[in-house]
């Protein structure tokens, strides 16, 4: 190979492992919004919360629709104790923010004790769960990064979809959405 081919391959793989690789691995159009926009305390970025579990209310904040893909921020209102199952996401990075009230947030063998101004990160694959403890409103901030499919998962849930399936079909409905369920709920003692 000469010098000005061997120059002009350098380049081109240079350029390819620079490029962003979000451009590379999702080709199609593009449904970003590049205005930016603000979501008001206590709204939903469409002005639906979900609800899909007894008790909590969700409020979108950032839709997977807004960053193509990149990530989901939601606002739980939780009233009830408790909280999910212990989970894993195959490819999805999850991370927890108080804003009001106490959560037990577990990942892997740690378990965190979490309050007002708090912030629990949980790696994509391994294990976690949290719950609201005490009486009262609470309110989490959570994110899914990459978005994943939670938000889809959360709106079918509101929308009924699990209702009446049974414990295979509800876990077949977890992996199809990115995740599946490793273990119960954690438990805590009421004080």
């Amino acid at each position: 190979m000469n010098r000005s081919s061997f120059l002009k391959l350098s380049i081109a793989v240079g350029s390819f492992l620079t490029a962003p690789f979000g451009a590379i691995a999702k080709p199609g159009p593009q449904t970003r919004d590049d205005k930016g926009f603000k979501v008001d305390a206590g709204k939903d970025r469409f002005n639906k919360s979900t609800s899909p579990f007894e008790g909590d209310s969700f409020y979108t904040k950032v839709s997977a629709k807004d960053t193509n893909g990149g990530m989901y921020v939601f606002e739980s209102t939780r009233m009830k104790e408790g909280g999910p199952i212990l989970h894993t996401h195959y490819d999805t990075d999850e991370w927890w923010y108080v804003l009001q009230g106490e959560f037990l947030i577990r990942v892997g063998d740690n378990t965190y004790n979490a309050k007002a101004g708090d912030l629990v990160f949980g790696p994509r694959m391994v294990p976690h769960t949290f719950a609201k403890v005490g009486q009262g409103e609470a309110k989490v901030i959570i994110c899914h990064q990459p978005a994943g499919k939670m938000e889809e998962y959360f709106r079918k849930l509101s929308e009924g979809v699990a209702k009446n399936m049974t414990e295979d079909e509800r876990n077949n409905l977890r992996k199809e959405h990115g995740f599946e369920k490793v273990g119960p709920p954690i438990t805590y003692l009421k004080q």
